[in-house]
């Protein structure tokens, strides 16, 4: 479990530092309905990530960590269904490069990523 947990935490922590090092990429797939609000977004989601990351490695704040973790990937599946509803609309997405099947495939990623959070941050 311990492993486990730490490779959740360092998946969340490599994606949350990208939203600051390549925020273009993240801001491209903010659904249309807080595109102005676009660079914001992405910093608090990066932000949340982090946090998330370091609040599953402590005894203390695991259970918070478990459903922040969970709550930020709800509050983010939006983004990854415009992605693979409307590509076209994502500037700098290369479809020869990234086919559309694979944006679908992604979806249901995110249920087992909730998954993975929940077994992850069970006690000890």
């Amino acid at each position: 479990m311990r492993l486990s947990r730490a490779a959740l935490a360092a998946l969340f922590t490599f994606t949350g530092t990208m939203h600051f090092v390549r925020p273009r990429f993240f801001e491209a797939i903010v659904p249309p309905a807080i595109e102005a609000q676009k660079k914001e977004a992405v910093a608090i989601s990066g932000a949340a990530e982090l946090a998330g990351a370091a609040l599953v490695l402590h005894p203390a704040s695991r259970r918070l960590g478990r459903w922040w973790l969970l709550a930020l990937l709800v509050a983010v599946f939006p983004a990854n269904v415009h992605m693979a509803v409307s590509p076209e609309q994502i500037k700098g997405l290369d479809m020869r490069k990234f086919p559309r099947w694979a944006l679908w495939a992604r979806l249901p990623l995110q249920p087992l990523a909730m998954l993975w959070v929940w077994r992850a941050t069970r006690a000890s």
